[in-house]
């Protein structure tokens, strides 16, 4: 283990976002995830604004394997600044899943909630720094530019 703290999310930048119509036939946790991605539009908007979602962020507090771990999901907004090129906030709805800690007690996890925030602006600048944003956006363009050169259809010989 050389980490101390292990962050792990799906980015979808909310500029993406052409349509904010929920599929009719989508499953209820779908459903969830869309209402939550347009709420964080309607909040932020959808320039230097990305959605975090599937993530979680674990801390291990001792050089131990199993005991001292601290885990948390969340999901919600991170904005940059003008440029994509560095976090200026974060928004995010966290919740504690699991932890290995006899001695946590409920104002240290509040601090842990706020300190989920802060480390995930610290990994986002890493990110971003890695080029996995641009990566991101080059792939959505190439997606919707080859929906438009094949006249919106993407079934099979439509």
């Amino acid at each position: 283990m050389d980490r101390w703290v292990e962050i792990q999310f799906d980015c979808l930048p909310l500029r993406s976002i052409d349509r904010l119509d929920i599929p009719m036939d989508a499953s209820p946790k779908f459903q969830q995830h869309c209402l939550r991605v347009k709420a964080a539009m309607e909040k932020h908007g959808s320039h230097n604004t990305y959605y975090l979602h599937n993530a979680q962020c674990t801390y291990h507090l001792l050089n131990h394997p199993v005991d001292g771990m601290i885990q948390f999901k969340f999901h919600g907004t991170v904005m940059t600044d003008e440029g994509d090129m560095e976090t200026r906030g974060t928004d995010l709805e966290v919740e504690l899943v699991k932890e290995t800690c006899t001695w946590l007690s409920e104002p240290i996890v509040n601090w842990f909630h706020e300190t989920v925030q802060r480390s995930v602006a610290v990994e986002f600048d890493h990110y971003i720094q890695a080029g996995d944003l641009k990566k991101t956006e080059e792939r959505i363009a190439k997606i919707k530019e080859e929906s438009e050169s094949d006249e919106g259809f993407l079934g099979m010989y439509l």
